[in-house]
């Protein structure tokens, strides 16, 4: 089909600048992509040549003011599917999908990828490990969680992504202060064990119910502990015999089986504790990784998520079989952190491994792979050193997502 006119289309939704490989699959297996994103990044570094129209709107609009905006687009525009390209942007899609009675996750099958509380909820029914954790809701139930469950304690917003808001409380009269301040905001929190640990993440991909790729890595400091106190991003990884890969690749499926996942891709965080050496879930998103995930899985594995998203979503659009391709059995890593120099020269690392450097400004990056996990620890370990010396600089995180 070459006329526009009978060609079907997806409505892709990034308050964000990313998912540039989505957009060029979706246009090359012929469908029309239409790309809604804020007016700050009209000007992106988008894939014009893939895009049928690119409509801009105001920041921080209301999920009824972008339904009013998609519901105008869609007079002149028969819209087939949308596609949130972006974690933030989940909700909105999904109301959009409710309200134009499109095909995909509606608002609840949503809240699964998206609330902390919810998914918590289904997985701990479902018989998946999770530290223990309560709504913010009665306070005598907060009185027992806190006399029952050691602290300290993690607060966490249910909605929010990236380690974002999230707030140690060290011991229980702590607490009630920070309710206090939170006010009517308070029940949009969650109250979680801290369990000290390190974390996992498995990047996957779902066909009609069934896991058909999960890829598991191990970061290096906790993301929460970069974004809170600064330091070096690292993944990197893990080889696919060992024991901690076999296990996470099981709790991975248990996780996505549980939410109800049809198709899609997801970045699921899993945390070993230190204490028992057991897995225990921690939050789950219907969306690519973040901060060059992608490109690490594609290095390793051959496997671009961003890519097989948009295979799965026009295979659906078009009632086709989706197949995985041949997955690389590589190995692969990433080093990351905001830089001091704003053009930060990584010319002195030299390994042959290096296959990517970061060119952002204020940032420095490298991605590694190799034929063995043994190699890629060893040259992560090392490089994270070195960065953490030689470029490392540290920004407070945000209250709220910035774009």
């Amino acid at each position: 089909m070459t006329d526009p006119q009978q060609k079907p289309t997806i409505l892709c939704i990034s308050t964000y600048e990313k998912g540039q490989p989505f957009l060029k699959e979706a246009a090359n297996l012929g469908v029309n992509v239409l790309l809604l994103t804020v007016n700050k990044l009209e000007h992106a570094a988008w894939p014009r040549e893939s895009l049928t129209k690119l409509i801009t709107m105001p920041e921080n609009l209301t999920p009824e003011q972008v339904l009013n905006t998609v519901a105008y687009l869609a007079r002149e525009n028969k819209i087939d599917r949308i596609v949130a390209l972006d974690e933030f942007d989940l909700e909105v899609a999904a109301l959009l999908r409710e309200h134009l009675r499109l095909p995909g996750m509606g608002e609840s099958p949503t809240r699964y990828f998206r609330d902390k509380l919810a998914m918590r909820v289904r997985a701990q029914q479902s018989g998946v490990p999770v530290p223990e954790f309560t709504g913010v809701f009665h306070y005598d139930d907060l009185r027992v969680f806190l006399r029952d469950v050691p602290g300290p304690w993690l607060l966490k917003p249910r909605t929010n992504a990236s380690a974002i808001g999230i707030r140690k409380i060290e011991a229980a009269n702590d607490l009630w202060p920070v309710l206090d301040e939170l006010g009517d905001l308070q029940s949009h929190y969650v109250l979680e064990r801290f369990v000290p640990g390190e974390i996992f993440h498995v990047e996957g991909i779902t066909w009609k119910g069934k896991t058909v790729f999960g890829a598991p890595y191990k970061y290096g400091k906790p993301p929460m502990q970069t974004m809170h106190q600064g330091g070096v991003f690292s993944t990197r990884a893990l080889d696919r015999e060992s024991n901690d890969a076999r296990s996470l690749g099981e709790i991975h499926k248990q996780v996505i089986g549980a939410l109800g996942l049809t198709s899609g891709v997801t970045h699921t965080e899993f945390i070993k504790s230190h204490a028992d050496g057991s897995f225990y879930f921690l939050e789950t998103a219907a969306r690519v990784g973040g901060a060059h995930i992608a490109d690490v899985v594609e290095f390793a594995s051959g496997i671009n998520p961003w890519v097989e998203w948009a295979r799965i979503e026009v295979a659906s659009l078009f009632g086709m079989e989706y197949a995985l391709p041949t997955v690389t059995q590589l190995y692969a890593g990433s080093i990351i952190c905001l830089s001091r120099q704003e053009r930060p020269d990584t010319g002195s690392y030299d390994a042959p491994e290096i296959v990517k450097r970061l060119d952002r400004h204020h940032h420095a990056g490298l991605i590694l792979r190799a034929n063995s996990a043994e190699r890629i620890e060893d040259l992560v370990t090392q490089y994270s050193d070195r960065f953490l010396h030689e470029f490392c600089a540290f920004e407070p995180p945000p209250d709220q997502p910035t774009a």
